[in-house]
């Protein structure tokens, strides 16, 4: 409100004086005014208690919801403003994998593949804008959030794995070297965003016209501005935003040039524009480090340090978790929410934060196999069960039991930008509990996702990384445990192994033999033949031990042995 009234608004002190007269003069109205808004606000979707059945019913009645909400030509769940939906895309992907489905795999690609080309993503220095404002990603929202690039980055890459397709491997790296580049404080840990205006326009960091591009690249600047669709007339309030538009086969053919020549000359004449452009004025940027968003890059940064055998990769994830270890924790060992540079960690966190977290260290664990992450998410979803669980409707409270007092305590279920903290929390479970043996984690998040049946079938979008989980329950689950030296030649050789191919419902634990505190599934294994040896159980019950990699490959893909 203005301090002295106009606009069509009244100012401020006159609104503090309405309420005053209000509350002095009608205050039983008031008082009943308020009980009717706090009812409303408290109103939440509850757990189902009924223990309803999950089968394949479930996915396939929420899968003909997605496709008939699937964009045929550009891909993407919706029309104008268009989001990832980046969970969407990983349920399909998981779908594929158990399925073999053709079609989901199609929808799953084309989204990606769509956005990779379009202007949503950002061609010259990587990563991913908010949503797109056309249907055809091609102008977005120029705000890049940590979130987004985490979700995706992840998911482009189990798309690489499952296709192959040097485009999906492109966009994780690019987005990924962007995030350590421009988003990483020196200790390690992760800023926020990217705001979408700098000086006072929206996407002027951005945006280019021919004069720009020859001014930088000379002699390159055509065959660039053909690739990027660069123009005079502009794509976007007569500018251009750089996109793909044609393909590079036609592209190359046009130029003259093969496609590896066309590519490379691209690429050199990229990372002159990128310079180029980091002399401009700079969006402003959020430098709050939250927990629970970092949790999620950890989790892509491990991914894909293990997949791509990069180190960098790995040591960013690494760092990050100490980063949070050190800085996110009170003196109890309770997460905290927020950090910033000359500050000190504050608020208590949140369910996502210690779900997020959990699941980034999780991924972590799995790529160097290093046990204290694994005991840290551990710890972190123990807190969860002790502090947030709603033992009389089900589920989790976004909030702790010691949280400051509101005027209700919320739980929200539905996945939006990010998964929701119940979901989360959920898939967390199941692979910390086999991973542990725990089967009261797996027994807690049996019980929530059957009480969440109903909303996948009714709205699969709204609630898809709950699909991801239920998918997990149902599949062929599988634990692997390697035992051999940390560093050897044979152990390196099974760990590549697992890591070849996509497989969202395997979990592995690798550890020297003799490990005093070992992680639970490698408890009590041994080396056979004095070489390094794997494990392959489900639910706890396992294969005859193996030392080569194509018998460790036979045993993933069958239920006998070799």
């Amino acid at each position: 409100f203005p301090k002295s009234a106009g606009f069509g608004l009244p100012s401020f002190k006159q609104v503090l004086k309405s309420v005053a007269q209000a509350w002095e003069s009608r205050k039983e109205e008031v008082e009943e005014s308020a009980k009717h808004i706090t009812d409303n606000i408290a109103r939440t979707i509850n757990i189902s208690l009924t223990n309803e059945s999950l089968d394949d019913k479930l996915f396939n009645a929420a899968e003909r919801a997605i496709i008939r909400d699937f964009d045929q030509e550009y891909g993407g769940f919706s029309s104008a403003p268009k989001f990832p939906q980046a969970m969407t895309i990983e349920y399909l992907l998981r779908r594929y994998i158990s399925t073999g489905q053709d079609k989901l795999l199609h929808m799953a690609e084309l989204s990606l593949e769509k956005m990779a080309l379009g202007g949503i993503y950002d061609h010259i220095g990587g990563g991913f804008a908010r949503y797109s404002t056309d249907q055809r990603w091609l102008a977005p929202h120029f705000e890049k959030m940590l979130y987004d690039n985490a979700l995706l980055s992840r998911v482009y890459l189990h798309a690489w794995q499952i296709s192959g397709k040097e485009l999906f491997r492109r966009v994780v790296e690019e987005t990924l070297d962007w995030v350590i580049r421009e988003m990483r404080h020196s200790d390690g840990g992760f800023y926020s965003s990217l705001d979408a205006d700098s000086e006072g326009e929206e996407g002027k960091f951005y945006v280019w016209n021919p004069g720009q591009i020859t001014e930088i690249l000379g002699d390159e600047a055509e065959l660039f501005s053909l690739f990027y669709d660069i123009t005079e007339s502009g794509n976007w309030e007569g500018k251009s935003i750089p996109n793909i538009a044609a393909p590079i086969a036609e592209v190359a053919q046009t130029s003259g040039l093969d496609e590896a020549d066309l590519l490379r000359r691209i690429s050199s004449s990229r990372s002159q524009v990128l310079a180029a452009r980091s002399e401009r004025i700079w969006p402003g940027l959020d430098d709050k480090i939250l927990t629970a968003w970092n949790g999620l890059m950890m989790a892509s940064l491990a991914d894909a340090g293990r997949v791509f055998q990069r180190a960098d990769y790995l040591s960013a994830a690494t760092d990050n978790a100490k980063f949070l270890y050190n800085n996110l924790r009170s003196n109890d060992g309770r997460l905290l929410r927020t950090w910033k540079e000359g500050s000190i960690g504050k608020y208590n966190a949140y369910l996502e934060d210690y779900a997020f977290l959990a699941d980034g260290l999780v991924a972590l664990y799995q790529s160097t196999f290093d046990s204290r992450w694994f005991f840290w998410a551990e710890e972190l979803i123990d807190d969860v069960l002790a502090h947030f669980q709603d033992h009389k409707d089900g589920g989790f409270f976004d909030t702790s039991d010691d949280h400051e007092s509101l005027i209700y305590r919320p739980k929200e279920l539905q996945d939006n930008a990010v998964p929701s903290g119940n979901s989360m929390a959920v898939s967390t479970l199941l692979s910390l509990g086999l991973i542990s043996g725990n089967y009261d984690y797996l027994a807690a998040a049996e019980t929530i996702i059957k009480g969440m049946r109903s909303f996948m079938v009714k709205h699969p979008i709204g609630f898809a990384h709950w699909l991801s989980s239920a998918a997990f329950l149902l599949a062929d689950a599988k634990e692997v445990a390697i035992i051999g030296g940390p560093n050897a030649e044979d152990t390196t050789i099974l760990i590549a192994e697992l890591s070849s191919q996509y497989d969202p419902f395997l979990v592995v634990a690798a550890g020297s033999p003799g490990d005093r505190d070992p992680v639970p599934l490698l408890a009590n294994r041994t080396m056979i033949n004095g070489k390094a040896t794997a494990y392959v159980c489900r639910r706890f019950v396992c294969n005859q031990p193996v030392n080569d990699p194509v018998e460790l490959r036979y045993q993933l893909e069958n239920r006998g042995e070799k």
